[in-house]
C-alpha cells in the first residue's frame, strides 16, 4: 500500500475530464455567515484554484448539508448537469469519500454527534443523514440496492493522522482507531479504499484533506504580523 508524503500532480496523472467536488455531510459550497455584503467563506478555497492553475477543469457542487441521501444525490446531479455544460456524466471524475466511509462514519455519529442531530432538528434543519449514516443502514439497505456501475472505473485514496490531545479529531479518531486502525479523524484508512486504491496519504487529517487547518495556519501566521511572499 503506497505511502504518499509529498507528491505533485504532474505528467498524465492529471486528469483530462473536468473534476467535481462534492462535499460531505454538514459541508457547503460558499458560506456567508454575516450576509452576502460580506465575502463568503469557500469550502473549497485553494483546492480548486490549484487544480485550474494545473489546467483541469473544475466543478463545485452544493447540496442540503444534512439531509437525506435521496434529497442530496438529486441536488448533485441537477448541480452537475447544470454546470457540466452537455458533457457526458461518465467522463466526469467526482471527489468525494467513498459512500462505503459513511458505515465507520456512523460509527462516530451513534458515539459523538447525536447532539448535533437534536439541535438541527430543533432549528428546523432536516436530518435525514443523521438516520442514514449508520451501520445497520449502509449494509442492509444502501449498499446491497447501489452497486457500483458497470463501465465505471473507481479510484480512491485514503488519509492517517495520529492528532494531538488538542485536536478536534483527538477523540473521534481514537473511536475509528479502536474499530478499524489508521484514520483522518473520521474515515479509517480501510473504509476509503474503493476500486484502484491510489495510495494513503500521511500526517493528514480529515480537515486537511479540504485545506482547512492551512488555511487557519496562514490566518495565525497573519495576525501575527507576517505576510505571505
Amino acid at each position: 500500500m503506497p505511502l504518499l508524503r509529498d507528491r505533485k500532480l504532474t505528467g498524465p496523472e492529471t486528469p483530462k475530464h473536468p473534476v467535481v467536488l462534492a462535499h460531505g455531510l454538514l459541508g457547503f459550497d460558499e458560506l456567508h455567515l454575516v450576509g452576502p455584503a460580506l465575502p463568503g467563506i469557500h469550502y473549497w478555497r485553494g483546492i480548486a484554484e490549484a487544480m485550474r492553475k494545473n489546467g483541469i477543469e473544475v466543478i463545485t457542487t452544493s447540496v442540503p448539508a444534512s439531509s437525506s441521501i435521496e434529497e442530496r444525490a438529486a441536488k448533485l446531479g441537477s448541480d452537475i448537469e447544470k454546470k457540466a455544460g452537455g458533457k457526458s456524466w461518465s467522463r466526469l471524475t467526482i471527489y468525494d469519500k467513498p459512500i462505503e466511509a459513511a458505515e465507520r462514519e456512523g460509527y462516530v455519529i451513534d458515539n459523538c454527534c447525536e447532539p448535533t442531530s437534536r439541535a438541527l432538528k430543533a432549528l428546523g434543519i432536516k436530518t435525514g443523514a443523521f438516520s442514514q449514516l449508520t451501520r445497520r443502514f449502509m449494509n442492509e439497505d444502501f449498499n446491497p440496492k447501489t452497486p457500483d456501475l458497470e463501465g465505471v472505473r473507481y479510484f480512491s485514496y485514503g488519509a492517517s493522522v495520529d492528532p494531538p490531545i488538542w485536536s478536534a479529531f483527538y477523540r473521534s479518531h481514537h473511536i475509528v482507531e479502536k474499530e478499524e486502525g489508521a484514520n483522518d479523524g473520521l474515515v479509517s484508512v480501510e473504509s476509503s479504499q474503493w476500486g484502484v486504491y491510489k495510495g494513503t496519504l500521511v500526517n493528514v487529517s480529515h480537515l486537511d484533506l479540504i485545506n482547512w487547518t492551512n488555511r487557519l495556519r496562514w490566518l495565525v501566521w497573519e495576525l501575527t504580523g507576517n505576510k505571505r511572499k
